[in-house]
């Protein structure tokens, strides 16, 4: 059709050809995705703790608190969000196992601003299955769901916050065995 777009003639089928013939060529150079097959493995009981952090004012951490936002209780929200990102983490973390989980724990800490510090909305998750594979991707997905409906919840009145320190505090089970994040070491021996 003239007039839409540059193309003309057989330009876009040349272009779509060589993008084929490079996509082609840098799959040959690459590993091909794979989903690791566990079905060798035993099950046991495995577990996950996360974490991350909102930075919000210090006014939205008491409108936070208070559930004195427009779209309700920010804090029930979030752990009902991290719960059910959690149970769907397969969907969409492409290379993950859909696991049966057994117990998802959101905790929610609002910690004040200190001098020169703004306030943080801390969230934990545990997760806990008996299964061939581990569920630290359902707890660093349940911080994350969790860490983003807190955030969605408040834009409208702060959108300075930030999310961040998103991390794996520990694991237990499996092959490799137990995890403990060093700074989380560092702080249980104190």
């Amino acid at each position: 059709m003239p007039g839409v777009g540059s193309f003309h003639g057989c330009r876009p089928l040349c272009v779509l050809l060589a993008l084929t013939s490079m996509l082609g060529m840098m799959n040959e150079q690459r590993q091909q995705v794979k989903m690791i097959d566990v079905g060798g493995k035993a099950v046991t009981v495995r577990t996950a703790i996360a974490s991350g952090q909102l930075v919000v004012r210090s006014e939205t951490l008491d409108r936070i608190r208070k559930g004195d936002l427009v779209k309700g209780d920010a804090l029930h929200t979030a752990r009902v969000a991290g719960i059910m990102a959690a149970k769907r983490t397969s969907e969409f973390v492409p290379l993950c196992h859909p696991l049966p989980l057994e117990g998802v724990d959101v905790d929610i800490e609002c910690v004040n601003s200190t001098e020169g510090c703004r306030a943080l909305v801390i969230v934990v998750v545990r997760v806990v299955t008996s299964a061939k594979t581990g569920v630290e991707m359902e707890a660093l997905t349940a911080v994350t769901a969790s860490l983003m409906t807190l955030y969605d919840m408040a834009k409208s009145i702060d959108h300075d916050m930030v999310i961040g320190e998103i991390k794996l505090d520990a694991k237990t089970g499996g092959s490799r065995g137990d995890y403990v994040r060093s700074e989380a070491r560092a702080l249980s021996s104190e």
